[in-house]
C-alpha cells in the first residue's frame, strides 16, 4: 500500500503542482483547499502526513497542526508546514504550532523529499528511474 499524504494549499497551482510531484515519487495525495476540507480529510483512514500551507487566504493553517497534535489518534502524524514565511522566527512559530518540519517557498523540492523520507519513510511504491 502507498503511503497518503494530505496535502492542504489554498493555491490551485501550489496544490496541483505539489499533487502531481507526489505522485510522481509514488505517494497517494488528498487535497484540501481550506481548513475545513483539511478537518474533513482527517476523518479518512490512513493518512501518513499533512503538508500544510501556513497560510490559508485568512486562516491560519497551524489551527490544522495545533488541533491534530491534541488528538489521540492523529497525535503522532507528521506535519510539515511549506510556507511562503520564510524568516526564522516564522519557522520558530511553525514548528511551535506543531509541525514537525517547515519548508519554504518556493518549493526546494529535494528538501521536502528529504524532510518526507525523515518522517514518513520511503513510499511503497517507487517509480521505475528513466
Amino acid at each position: 500500500m502507498r503511503s497518503r499524504i494530505l496535502i492542504v494549499e489554498d493555491n490551485q497551482p501550489n496544490r496541483e503542482l505539489l499533487s502531481d510531484w507526489l505522485e510522481a515519487e509514488g505517494y497517494e495525495v488528498l487535497s484540501a483547499e481550506n481548513l475545513r476540507e483539511g478537518f474533513a480529510a482527517l476523518e479518512k483512514p490512513d493518512i501518513g502526513a499533512i503538508l500544510l500551507d501556513v497560510q490559508l487566504g485568512d486562516e491560519d493553517g497551524l489551527a490544522l497542526a495545533q488541533w491534530v497534535r491534541k488528538q489521540e489518534q492523529l497525535r503522532n502524524l507528521p506535519i510539515i508546514a511549506v510556507t511562503a514565511h520564510a524568516m526564522v522566527t516564522d519557522h520558530e512559530r511553525v514548528i511551535k504550532a506543531g509541525c514537525n518540519a517547515c519548508v519554504s517557498k518556493p518549493i526546494d523540492f529535494g528538501l521536502l523529499h528529504r524532510e518526507i523520507t525523515r518522517w514518513l519513510g520511503q513510499p511503497a511504491y517507487s517509480p521505475p528511474i528513466s
